[in-house]
């Protein structure tokens, strides 16, 4: 098996245990997109799983985010990011570890965009970790969900014009990501809660973030209209419809969608 086939093997076994929701859509886009994507997407995994981590403090979270991003800025020096992440090494998750690997395997004419966009997410995750996830305000909730996931949204549209010329709008690729993290952070209220996080602004009640959520998701519905590439729009429709019909099944009472009911929206989707 040469390198390639092998990273490809690699990063699809990693990415199914990193993420559900996005493995799904990602496997069923072409070799070329799914590749891109797939590398993109766990490099941004990698510094995520640092800001997400429940043993690590702040200030080595910080520090980690802050120098990662920095090596991301130029041509990445792999041994400089291993001994970077060495104290660590026992702690970190293997999507984190393997972040040259996924850097390794991105196309050579996408992958400055790639770390362009994670570089900046790493930076924004840093700023948040000092602000111990403080959220008071909508700018701070608008401030939050960018660096998280509308960065995701801006990358993906870099990936989608670099491909075949697809011009999106980059508020409304940023609204598709808000979107989706909104959502999240609904479903996870209780659990981010036990943790002593809240990322509601003062004053806000659950319906709020609900209006919150739909108004970036009428956002990513605009996103989608400017996409023709039939195999993107695939892909773009998978995690748009997981996030409303959750976002449904949390308004009537539910903690979120069962496994039968996630597998019939992807059926329903590809079938169509």
């Amino acid at each position: 098996m040469s390198g390639q086939a092998r990273l490809d093997k690699e990063a699809m076994r990693v990415l199914k245990l990193t993420s559900r929701t996005f493995y799904i859509p990602i496997k069923l886009l072409n070799p070329t997109l799914r590749k891109t994507v797939g590398s993109a997407y766990l490099c941004m995994r990698a510094i995520d799983e640092i800001e997400d981590h429940e043993q690590l403090d702040a200030e080595v979270k910080q520090r980690l985010l802050l120098e990662t991003s920095s090596l991301l800025q130029k041509e990445f020096d792999l041994q400089a990011y291993e001994t970077l992440i060495e104290p660590y090494k026992s702690e970190l998750p293997e999507v984190t570890l393997r972040l040259g690997d996924w850097l390794e395997f991105c196309p050579d004419k996408i992958v400055d965009k790639v770390k362009e966009s994670t570089s900046e997410m790493a930076e924004g995750m840093a700023k948040w970790v000092v602000k111990d996830w403080e959220v008071r305000t909508k700018e701070d909730l608008d401030d939050y969900t960018y660096y998280v996931a509308g960065l995701v949204g801006v990358m993906l549209s870099d990936i989608w014009k670099w491909y075949d010329g697809t011009e999106t709008d980059r508020e409304l690729a940023i609204g598709y990501g808000r979107g989706l993290q909104a959502v999240n952070i609904l479903r996870n209220k209780d659990e981010d809660a036990e943790r002593g996080v809240r990322f509601f602004p003062d004053g806000w009640s659950r319906d709020d973030m609900f209006r919150y959520a739909e108004g970036n998701l009428a956002k990513a519905d605009d996103y989608m209209k400017q996409i023709e590439t039939k195999n993107i729009t695939l892909f773009c429709k998978i995690p748009l419809s997981l996030a409303k019909r959750t976002l449904k099944a949390l308004k009537s009472g539910k903690e979120k969608m069962t496994r039968a009911e996630v597998e019939s929206t992807v059926d329903e989707i590809i079938n169509k």
